[in-house]
């Protein structure tokens, strides 16, 4: 669109991709419990001489105590289950052809135009914000740009870990604000399982792939019903608890090159102790400044990421235990999808509110960092 002028930012629309597999947790355990049952074979005499470790069996029950996840969509299946291999695999594609990243973008904001009934040249800006981007440049969000065929208008790459979605949002409502733009992209394609140590007991159940989107338009042009953006809030504080140090500086020290911190690393414990009231302190601030209260919040779309934080988050914010309506879940299908998931439960848990109720989308994680999009339902 080429008018510009300053407008009320709106959410006027979502998509979702989901891949073809899915993997259970009995298949995964029963993958990895073969893994670490090779492993403590060929290391016997290791562990005999107390040089190492024995790798400790995984359990269903040990999962689904400590995360609430049940399963997890994949981009590729056999090779992840396999024990010998323990990664996804598929082949490397071409320069002219379309990155496996942008594709799946591409499909969920494909969806998300649709819902709007929005054209892709209707679209000004994407800002493709997510965890992992498969390359430096050019910007991922270019190439969805020209994926979608959108012409004029330009795209972005934005990396806050679990909470990149939320910042696109307040980015995407900023650019409203001062006229820049009128209908912004906020793509999030997440293929985790390409940077998950499937061969680590204590995380490598957490991950799934899957690619959300979120269309922010200005008011005045968004579909009806749509979703008056209240306010939002952004926060990070610097942690070592969670952390992937792959990059191409890697290559610098190529004896260190294949270490499991260059994949996806936490201190669990820690990470909980922290973020659950440095999240539940940010929202309550912010809602003191909305002038709303516990009462007033319909529902919660949080982070998909550990069920018992997102319960204790919800409990400080509404004042009582949530039920599943009020604080939905999708954790248990889709697993931790880090910037994609709280905008998961909303694209799948929002179309059933009325007119007029009040919401919270809300993600946070590696960084730290934190984001807060407080949405009312609007005809």
């Amino acid at each position: 669109m080429s008018e510009r002028s300053t407008a009320e930012p709106v959410i006027s629309a979502t998509g979702l991709f989901t891949p073809p597999h899915s993997i259970s947790n009995e298949e995964l355990v029963e993958s990895y419990n073969s893994y670490a049952e090779n492993w403590n074979a060929a290391h016997a005499d290791a562990i005999a001489a107390g040089d190492a470790e024995p790798k400790v069996p995984s359990s269903t029950e040990f999962i689904e105590k400590a995360s609430g996840i049940k399963a997890r969509f994949v981009m590729e299946k056999d090779s992840v289950l396999d024990p010998q291999i323990m990664a996804p695999r598929w082949p490397e594609r071409s320069n002219e052809e379309l990155s496996i990243l942008a594709e799946i973008g591409v499909n969920a904001a494909r969806q998300a135009l649709e819902r709007a009934g929005r054209e892709p040249q209707d679209v000004d800006t994407v800002l493709c914000a997510c965890s992992n981007l498969q390359r430096p440049y050019p910007a991922m969000a270019v190439e969805i740009q020209d994926a979608l065929g959108m012409g004029d208008g330009f795209g972005f790459d934005m990396n806050v870990a679990c909470s990149s979605a939320t910042f696109g949002i307040q980015t995407a409502a900023d650019y409203i604000r001062a006229g820049h733009a009128r209908s912004v992209l906020v793509v999030s394609p997440e293929i985790t399982s390409g940077h998950l140590n499937w061969k680590d007991r204590d995380s490598h159940f957490i991950f799934g792939d899957v690619a959300t989107a979120v269309l922010v338009e200005a008011a005045d042009i968004a579909p009806s019903p749509h979703w008056q953006i209240l306010g939002t809030r952004l926060k990070t504080v610097f942690s070592n608890n969670i952390r992937n140090n792959f990059g191409f500086l890697n290559r610098t020290a190529p004896e260190t090159r294949d270490e499991d911190d260059k994949l996806f690393v936490q201190e669990g414990r820690k990470v909980f102790k922290e973020v659950v009231p440095m999240v539940s302190a940010m929202i309550a601030d912010q809602m003191a400044e909305l002038g709303l209260e516990g009462a007033d919040m319909r529902r919660l779309w949080l982070h998909q990421a550990n069920a018992n934080m997102n319960r204790l988050i919800a409990h400080k914010v509404l004042g009582h235990e949530a039920s599943a309506d009020e604080s939905p879940t999708v954790l248990d299908r889709y697993a931790n999808t880090s910037s994609a998931g709280s905008i998961i439960a909303f694209h799948e848990h929002s179309d059933d509110l009325e007119v007029g109720d009040t919401g919270l989308i809300c993600s946070f994680g590696a960084g730290y960092s934190a984001g807060t999009v407080f949405v009312r339902k609007v005809s």
